[in-house]
Parts: structure tokens; C-alpha cells; sequence
């Protein structure tokens, strides 16, 4: 009977750490006819996706009170802009971050619709012919721009509830969705841009909005050289970018890993990044 009841206890404890917001009080503007419901895909062990999702959210991971250090990150899992992530390069990093006393807000925006139950067998041959998925995504890395300035405008608006300093809120994402950070970094007007950002394998050429931030912005940049998509050339670009404008930037760049590695342990360097990026966060949330 102990038992039953602290499995019951950890169960009631972990309900309360998650909170599913609605980025939008009606339809999101401009899907206002998107009538598919979102679905999961369990493509392997503890590492779900997501797909047609329709109706953005964020999901909510407050730092304990007892190690909260004022800062957030939106964090943007990947997938193309036709799936996401959701645990290796969302939930697996918002608990990260918890644990390090930062707040969590994990992004599920909107994606293009799959035709099938199997949206990877759809999204492969497309992998192969970036300029026609480019065509494809374009209008929706748009809405999921405006749906990443959306979570920031929550967060600063609720920075009270949350328990966050509506300056130090950062945005990061994996691949899609380290475009869609740099999207809503040179999207946002000057008063909801990110306070620092963190691109992992972004995809470049989607990137919309060219508008730099006023602002200091440190950046952290990581990819594997053996992406098997070849983005490395996009996070040197990047760097370079902000190089010249004489911000602060670190590029990590990992003799292995490939493509997608986010929290999945592999066994290669790319293994490495968490530690990485916890001594860039020491020095920018000083």
C-alpha cells in the first residue's frame, strides 16, 4: 500500500510539472481551415513524434523554486516542418534545463499535413529535393514564425507566473526548428526578440526575416560534420554572421553525431554538446 501511494505521489508530482497553453485563443490565424487532427508516432523507444499538428501549444516546465534562476528557452523541436520531435529535441531538453534551475517552454507549432499515417515514408524523397520542399514548407515556416513570437509574447506577458525575468528568455531549436530560431530572432520586432539563442543544425536557406537584434544576443551553435544533410556550411555561415556584427557566439562542430542527434545518446561526440552548452549558459546567466 506504501508503495501504491508514492507511485501515486510521483505520478500527481509529474501532472503538476507540465501546463498545455493554447498559443491562440480561437483558429490560428492563417489555418483557419485546418480541420486534421494532430497525431503521434512512436518511431522509436521514447522518442516521439508528432504530426499534422494544426492548433499550436506550448508545454510549460517551470524550474523548481528552489534552483530557479529567472532565465526561460522556448525550445522548438525538429522535423522538417512536417513532424516534431517532441521528446528527444523538446521535453528531453526542457527537463535539462529544469534541472538547472531554467524554465521550459516547449513549442509544438504548426506543420504541413501529412496525406498518410506515415509521414516519413512522404517526407523522405523530399529530403532529397531541398528546392521543392522549401516551396513546400515556405508558408508554413511563416506561421510558425509568427507562432515562436506568439510563445515568447506569453512568456513575457506571464514572466510573474512563471517565475522568469522577461529579459532572459532565450530560444532554441533542432534542426526546423533552429531555422525557426533564427526565424523569429530576425522576425520579432526589437521588444520580443529572443535574449539569446541556441541553433542546433539549423537549415539556413528557409530562414526568413532579416531584422538583427539592437540588443546583445549571445548565440551557441552546434552540428556534427557528418550531417548526413550537409547543414554544417549553414551554422559557419551563421557564426560568420555573427562575427561581423560583433556579437558573441560559440560553434561547436562535432566530429560525429550526423543529423538529429539532440539528446539521443550515440556514443559519439556529438554526446558532448549538453556539456557544452551548460558552461555557455554559466557565462551568459551570470
Amino acid at each position: 500500500m506504501k508503495n501504491l501511494y508514492l507511485v501515486l505521489l510521483f505520478i500527481t508530482q509529474i501532472s503538476f510539472c507540465q501546463q498545455t497553453v493554447k498559443l491562440y485563443p480561437g483558429k490560428a490565424p492563417g489555418s483557419e481551415t485546418w480541420d486534421w487532427k494532430e497525431k503521434e508516432l512512436n518511431a522509436m523507444p521514447g522518442n516521439r513524434m508528432f504530426y499534422n499538428v494544426s492548433e499550436p501549444e506550448i508545454l510549460i516546465y517551470k524550474a523548481p523554486k528552489e534552483k530557479a534562476n529567472g532565465a526561460a528557452f522556448i525550445v522548438a523541436p525538429g522535423g522538417a516542418f512536417h513532424i516534431l520531435s517532441i521528446d528527444s529535441e523538446g521535453i528531453n531538453v526542457a527537463k535539462w534545463l529544469n534541472e538547472r534551475g531554467i524554465t521550459a517552454i516547449v513549442i509544438k507549432y504548426r506543420v504541413v499535413k501529412s496525406n498518410s499515417d506515415n509521414p516519413f515514408a512522404e517526407l523522405m524523397p523530399l529530403m532529397r529535393d531541398f528546392k521543392k520542399l522549401d516551396e513546400i514548407n515556405a508558408p508554413v515556416v511563416e506561421m510558425a514564425t509568427k507562432d515562436g513570437i506568439e510563445a515568447i509574447k506569453y512568456a513575457k506577458a506571464h514572466a510573474i507566473d512563471l517565475n522568469i525575468n522577461p529579459n532572459r528568455i532565450g530560444f532554441m531549436g533542432f534542426s526546423a526548428g533552429g531555422t525557426l530560431t533564427m526565424s523569429v530572432l530576425l522576425s520579432a520586432p526589437q521588444n520580443l526578440k529572443p535574449n539569446f539563442i541556441a541553433p542546433m543544425y539549423l537549415y539556413g536557406p528557409a530562414v526568413i526575416g532579416k531584422e538583427m537584434p539592437i540588443q546583445t544576443t549571445p548565440a551557441f551553435i552546434g552540428v556534427a560534420t557528418d550531417d548526413e544533410l550537409g547543414f554544417v556550411p549553414h551554422s559557419i555561415a551563421l557564426y560568420q554572421k555573427w562575427f561581423d556584427a560583433k556579437l558573441p557566439a560559440e560553434l561547436h562542430i562535432y566530429d560525429k553525431g550526423g543529423h538529429g542527434f539532440g539528446t539521443l545518446k550515440k556514443n559519439t561526440s556529438s554526446d558532448n554538446w549538453l556539456n557544452d552548452f551548460e558552461n555557455w549558459l554559466k557565462i551568459i546567466l551570470k
